[in-house]
């Protein structure tokens, strides 16, 4: 279950550190930052542990009508913590992925339909029109931070995600959580999006870890990249994701 509030290790910001923020967002533009249009409201679990669940604030912005790119936050506040990256992809750009690939990404047709994918604040007409889009959607997300474990900081490397496909996956106490919180019935969404359709050409069997529990580790390997055409050196390992 997601932190009330956010408990970050380090010092509170001082005066002068808010004073110099203030007056560099004064004089530089954050374009990237301004582009983002939307929120939506959802949640991953862990790729290899379906019982590891946390509430996934997307802030998200357009690069092209099929391709949207969103920061996730652990709540909506001003003090939430940055917790990962989502990716979304439009049927037809998903289909051009190796196969290999498919598999890191997951399916959103189910959180939509299903009520549990929302625009916390916006009129249902207005949030249902743009989710008949999301629903047709495939996303790939990272997450950064293990806040679900009480991680004072983003610690380890970043693991993959992915988001429910059924009933019966989502915690109750996290769903009852975010409706109490939001003022939302996932239900009652679900009876009004019954009509919204998936991916055109169904789920692909790769995406959703094709069925298949993913997690992101470091290994090591004694091999490294030649600089030169002399340099086989092989004796210094290297750890990758």
């Amino acid at each position: 279950m997601s932190c009330p509030h956010p408990v970050v290790a380090g010092q509170p910001t001082q005066t002068g550190t808010a004073l110099l923020e203030t007056a560099t967002a004064a004089i530089q533009g954050f374009g990237p930052i301004n582009q983002i249009h939307q929120h939506l409201c959802a949640f991953h679990y862990y790729g290899d542990d379906m019982t590891r669940q946390v509430e996934a604030h997307h802030f998200c912005a357009h690069q092209n009508e099929e391709m949207r790119q969103c920061l996730i936050y652990d709540s909506p506040a001003a003090d939430a913590r940055l917790i990962g990256v989502e990716y979304l992809l439009s049927e037809v750009l998903f289909m051009t992925l190796p196969d290999a690939e498919k598999q890191l990404w997951h399916s959103h047709e189910y959180e939509v339909k299903s009520g549990i994918l929302f625009m916390p604040r916006i009129p249902g007409p207005i949030e249902r029109k743009d989710l008949e889009k999301v629903a047709k959607t495939y996303g790939k997300t990272y997450h950064f931070w293990q806040t679900d474990r009480g991680d004072a900081l983003p610690l380890g490397i970043p693991q993959l995600m992915m988001s429910f496909t059924g009933d019966g996956q989502l915690h109750d106490h996290l769903a009852k959580h975010v409706e109490k919180h939001f003022g939302v019935s996932f239900d009652e969404e679900r009876e009004k999006r019954a009509y919204m359709k998936g991916p055109d050409h169904g789920i692909h069997p790769k995406a959703n870890g094709g069925g298949k529990g993913h997690k992101t580790v470091i290994r090591e390997t004694n091999c490294r990249p030649a600089t030169g055409p002399d340099d086989h050196d092989t004796s210094v390992p290297r750890v990758f994701v």
